[in-house]
Parts: structure tokens; sequence; C-alpha cells
């Protein structure tokens, strides 16, 4: 039985699905559960949270909410996008409202910029959620905003490559195989110019791993540890995907590689554990 089969934590997706505060168990991603999945509404959610501010925080909200009155609107809700942003930013340290305010404040004003920093913000996020409809939400926004920011300037492959990571690392990784080839249609396109975008392949690799084409994987992401020796990422996931596919030997290879990359005694014990159970 392969390590996919057995259904054993993944180290790749330890270092960089994961958050190290707070460790989660994860799975090798399989079939989609046939339980349906709620959806995350930002609006109740942000109702829910007002229930749990302070008088002095409910108060300033208040007045942020009601500050588009009239005359230049479309600037004056832009702004007080930005500043609702930055308050559940700052006062109340709540990802999704803040990033929600944000969003809505970058896509009115529809530049380049802000639009890619916003997409961006929430996709380095949602490497790291594990709440399926957070998750979900999540990756829905970011796409929106990649997608805009593309229209803007069509030949940016980073924009390109931002918007491919989102299906993959987003649904595709719950085992949404569809969202997974929209995310890998966007990366063969700028692999295709430029092949030696090793962004794109290391992220074409991932998708490979996480769709269960080992064999695509692995040859992506050896392109991408030729060429850049010291990224963590891409040996994390070539052991992985050498594990998954029942290479063993391949695998303890790359797991010592890892481990001697990433030079890190909180994670040795993880990665010795990974090499015993394939000894």
């Amino acid at each position: 039985m392969t390590l996919a089969a057995a259904g054993l934590i993944l180290v790749a997706t330890l270092f960089f699905f994961g958050r190290t505060v707070e460790k989660k168990a994860h799975t090798t991603p399989g079939p989609p559960a046939q339980t349906a999945i709620s959806t995350f509404n930002i609006t109740q959610f942000i109702n829910d949270s007002k229930q749990k501010l302070t008088a002095a925080q409910a108060a300033t909200l208040g007045k942020l909410e009601n500050s588009v009155t009239r005359g230049d609107v479309k600037n004056q809700e832009i702004e007080a996008n930005k500043q609702l942003a930055a308050f559940w930013k700052d006062s109340v340290h709540a990802f999704e409202p803040y990033v929600y305010y944000l969003s809505k404040a970058v896509k009115l004003e529809n530049s380049e910029k802000n639009l890619t920093f916003a997409a961006q913000l929430i996709l380095d996020n949602l490497r790291g959620e594990h709440d399926q409809p957070k998750l979900n939400w999540q990756t829905e926004q970011a796409i929106e905003l990649f997608e805009q920011a593309i229209k803007l300037d069509p030949d940016n492959d980073d924009l390109k490559i931002g918007l491919g990571s989102c299906y993959i690392y987003g649904k595709g990784r719950t085992g949404s195989p569809a969202e997974t080839m929209k995310g890998i249609q966007q990366l063969l396109a700028v692999v295709r110019k430029d092949s030696s975008n090793m962004k794109a392949q290391l992220v074409l690799g991932i998708g490979g791993f996480v769709s269960g084409q080992y064999d695509k994987a692995i040859d992506r992401l050896t392109k991408v540890v030729k060429a850049q020796p010291g990224n963590l990422e891409a040996i994390a996931f070539l052991a992985d995907a050498y594990a998954s596919k029942g290479e063993k030997a391949e695998a303890v290879k790359w797991y010592r590689v890892m481990k001697r990359v990433a030079n890190s005694p909180e994670y040795d014990k993880e990665i010795d554990e990974r090499i015993k159970l394939l000894q």
C-alpha cells in the first residue's frame, strides 16, 4: 500500500498548507466528500462579529458604515471601504471582513497594482486555510481580483500564475479535479511561452501532485529543483510525490535533502518520522 492510500500526513502540506502556530492534520487529497459543504456568508459573519465588539468599537464602526453621503460618491465609497478594511484589520484582527472591504475598494479603483496586492494577500492566506467554506469563499474573491487585474494587463504572466494558483491551492486542494485543471490550463499557457518560468513550473508540479498525477508532478518539480536547488517547497512536494507513488528510495532521498535544506529542528522530527515509515 502506498502512502497516499494509507492517508498519512504529508510533509509538504505541513510545511506549506499549514500554519506553524496551529498545526492540523492533513491527509492526501482524494475524491470530494459526498456530504454537502456549507457556504461562507460574509455578511452574516460580519453581523456576528459586530456582536463581539466593544461599545467604542461599535460606535467607530457605525460612523464608518454611514460615511458615504453625496457628491463624489464613488471616491467616498472607495475611501469608506478602505477605512472599514483598516478597522477590521487593525482594531478587530478579523481577516475575512478586512479583505472583503479591501476587495470592494480596489475593484472600484480598478488599479492593477491594488487589485494584485489584494488578490495576492488572499492567495497567501488561503494556502493555510483549513475551513472549507472559508477556503472556497477566499478562492472566489482572489479569482475575481486576479481576473480583473488581467483585463488591465493581459500579458502579465505573474497575474496568470496567481490566477492558476488560486484554483490549485484553493478548491483543487480539497479534491475538485475540475478546479485543479482550470489552474493547470492557466499555468500551461505561461510555460508554453516560457518553459524557464520556474514559478509556473512549481505550481504546475503541485497541481500534478494535488490531482494525483505523480509522474507529471515529479517531472515538473525535478525541473524546479535542478534550476533552484534550495527551493524547499519544490523539494517537499517532490519527496511527497515519490512517497505517494510508492518509490520509497527516491522519497527517502528527497526527504533527507529536505531536512538538510530546511535546517529546522522544529521539523526534523516530522521528516524523520516520514523516513522511518518508508524504511
